[in-house]
């Protein structure tokens, strides 16, 4: 795991505030509906994944890193982490421009729109990190193609600055239809572990992401730089690809009626993912719990809501059998 006298886990790169609509209808163009309901909560994967850090694991250090506005969002995220036990002295207050956020329209019963803001967070890149106070084992970095200076260079920057320091480094990317992956590629070689799904897999490697070239599209990834883990998840299934082995995972059956949003499963996927690799477990252990941990987050409409501790999650999941 590196130098051993490094503790935690820094979660690093995009920080937004979801202003949630609720409405009845979504207008047509010319159109006016009214908002019945408003909600606002943290989102962007720094929040999300680092509050899940600290309820899987309460004693864990866990440092969240990026860039806010001088405003009431900035605030209003600072705030929300440090009260969940989050570190946040590496957020940069940036009087330049706004929060990043997203004005999300939800029909009640239907379907969200989002409208997003790219604000602060576009604009965190190297420059913006305080290497001489980082003394973590691993450090995350996400989302690609969100965080425009990082897309554009910053992100190789910090990840061989983390090597260099002798820090593990590990990354995700953000779903998108685009040619843009290729600005991921350069910063494989400098990444030890790759968290993504199957979708941004195959856009990664130019393959169809069937269930059959999963564990070629693993393997392509591997050559293309990822130095320890290549971890890929699917609704279905979750595989892990190290030096050792090729390992896959089936997720858990769930009773109907029991998924109440997919918001947020992912980073807690995630999560559960770094805890075990930052532990030391199997691939086979780091799976099954990142899985587990993703079905916490299902069962809540909010990203982070859903999860608890480490070994109330395995004794929660203990009711569900995983699929065939």
């Amino acid at each position: 795991m590196g130098n051993t006298e490094r503790n935690g886990i820094a979660v690093v790169g995009s920080i937004l505030v979801d202003k949630i609509n609720e409405i009845k209808a979504y207008p047509q163009s010319g159109e006016l509906t009214q908002i019945v309901g408003l909600e606002k909560a943290v989102g962007g994967c720094v929040p999300n994944v680092a509050l899940d850090l600290k309820k899987i694991c309460p004693e864990l250090d866990v440092k969240a890193i990026g860039k806010v506005g001088n405003d009431e969002d900035g605030v209003y995220v600072s705030n929300v982490l440090s009260q969940g036990g989050v570190d946040v002295s590496g957020f940069v207050v940036d009087d330049s421009d706004k929060t990043s956020f997203t004005e999300v329209m939800s029909v009640i019963n239907g379907q969200r729109t989002f409208f997003t803001y790219p604000g602060t967070s576009a604009d965190f890149g190297f420059a913006d990190m305080d290497f001489d106070n980082l003394n973590t084992k691993i450090l995350h970095l996400g989302y690609f193609l969100l965080l425009e200076k990082v897309d554009r260079g910053d992100g190789i920057l910090i990840l061989q600055k983390a090597k260099e320091l002798g820090i593990n480094t590990s990354i995700d990317l953000v779903s998108e239809n685009s040619d843009r992956y290729k600005l991921v590629l350069p910063c494989l070689p400098y990444t030890d572990y790759l968290i993504i799904n199957e979708n941004e897999a195959g856009k990664l490697t130019g393959m169809e992401p069937t269930d059959e070239n999963l564990e070629e599209i693993a393997r392509k990834l591997m050559e293309l730089g990822v130095k320890e883990k290549v971890v890929i998840h699917k609704p279905e299934f979750a595989v892990c690809l190290s030096k050792d082995a090729y390992t896959l995972v089936p997720s858990y059956k769930l009773p109907e009626g029991y998924i109440k949003g997919t918001t947020g499963a992912g980073d807690a996927f995630c999560a559960g993912t770094l805890i075990g690799i930052y532990e030391g477990w199997s691939d086979s252990e780091i799976l099954e719990f990142g899985s587990a941990c993703a079905v916490m987050a299902l069962g809540k409409a909010d990203a982070t809501s859903g999860l608890i501790t480490k070994a109330e999650i395995k004794d929660y999941c203990k009711q569900f059998e995983r699929q065939n």
